[in-house]
């Protein structure tokens, strides 16, 4: 792996998601496999060939992410510093299906890791997609007695798989 990929291995980890490094696509699909084992019922948003490719070897798969447990996407990106996933409306990705599930996987390329998310936006082209996600581990949220709860507003369970 290269610096910037081991710096987000370490970090995402850090923020409470699970990071996996596949060393090519049969890995990757069979992480997948593993992962989704007790899963009952993924959605795929079927953007990409990969997604579609996945999503054809998945028995739970729903074609709807609402009531999907699980949501499985190829992410735009990822931030190494951080250990976040950029995830984005373009081609007509459906945003919500990122945050409704309570498990989100995020599959990410490793060309798409980028060290600082300035890195990341000095590679966006014109025009920026309408909405741009940066989701950093699970969706946690504190009451004003600071009791912290995960999952209310967002997945309560991040995978990322880098390939």
């Amino acid at each position: 792996m290269n610096p910037t990929i081991d710096l987000f291995m370490q970090n995402a980890p850090r923020v409470g998601a699970h990071a996996i490094f596949a060393e090519n696509r049969e890995q990757l699909a069979s992480t997948l496999l593993n992962i989704l084992a007790d899963e009952e019922s993924v959605y795929f948003p079927c953007i990409s060939d990969l997604e579609k490719t996945l999503a054809a070897g998945c028995p739970r798969r729903v074609n709807d992410y609402f009531g999907a447990t699980a949501t499985v996407e190829e992410a735009t990106a990822a931030i190494a510093e951080t250990g976040t996933i950029v995830s984005t409306s373009a081609k007509g990705r459906p945003v919500q299906a990122t945050l409704l599930p309570a498990h989100h996987v995020a599959l990410v390329s490793r060309t798409n890791v980028f060290q600082t998310v300035d890195d990341f936006f000095a590679s966006c082209m014109d025009p920026l997609p309408a909405n741009i996600t940066l989701i950093t581990g699970p969706s946690r949220t504190a009451d004003i007695e600071l009791t912290l709860t995960v999952g209310v507003h967002g997945p309560k369970r991040v995978d990322i798989i880098v390939f």
